[in-house]
């Protein structure tokens, strides 16, 4: 996954602004032809988004989008020649790697970009993974595991 660096300024400003509950936003840009192991996503925006999960009391865990915001999030991005590849959403006090409850929820394929409150290495056997506790994850779908992504940071 490439992403340009004040991205990552971005993201953090995003995940500080809901913090303590989890933040959600969606990711725009070109997805790679051939599927996720053949080529790079390149980012090109970030749609912040409101965590509209209800009981509020259980945001601090879980986050919802609401599908009217998805809905007008990707038709501004086709007249712009983009689309909506995935989402991003923070896990204040995990890991930035899909939980059970984001696998039981997420509507596959799709890109998964996870901003983790701790500090600290990725999960066992990617220490590329998270970038200043971030980690890109590729989910396929039919059951599949989900696959994470390199990212890179373009000037």
């Amino acid at each position: 996954m490439r992403l340009k660096s004040n991205w990552l300024r971005a993201l953090e400003r995003i995940g500080a602004a809901a913090a303590p509950e989890e933040c959600c936003a969606l990711l725009l840009g070109h997805q790679p032809k051939g599927g996720a192991s053949s080529a790079v996503f390149q980012l090109s925006e970030v749609w912040p988004c409101l965590n509209t999960w209800e009981p509020k009391a259980e945001r601090c865990q879980r986050f919802l989008i609401d599908p009217r915001e998805h809905l007008l999030a990707q038709r501004w991005a086709r007249q712009r020649g983009v689309q909506v590849l995935g989402s991003l959403h923070s896990h204040p006090t995990s890991p930035a790697e899909p939980s059970a409850t984001d696998l039981a929820l997420a509507v596959a394929p799709t890109l998964m970009l996870i901003h983790s409150g701790l500090a600290g290495p990725g999960p066992a056997g990617e220490p590329s993974a998270p970038l200043g506790g971030l980690g890109a994850w590729w989910l396929p779908g039919d059951g599949a595991a989900p696959l994470a992504l390199e990212i890179q940071i373009a000037p």
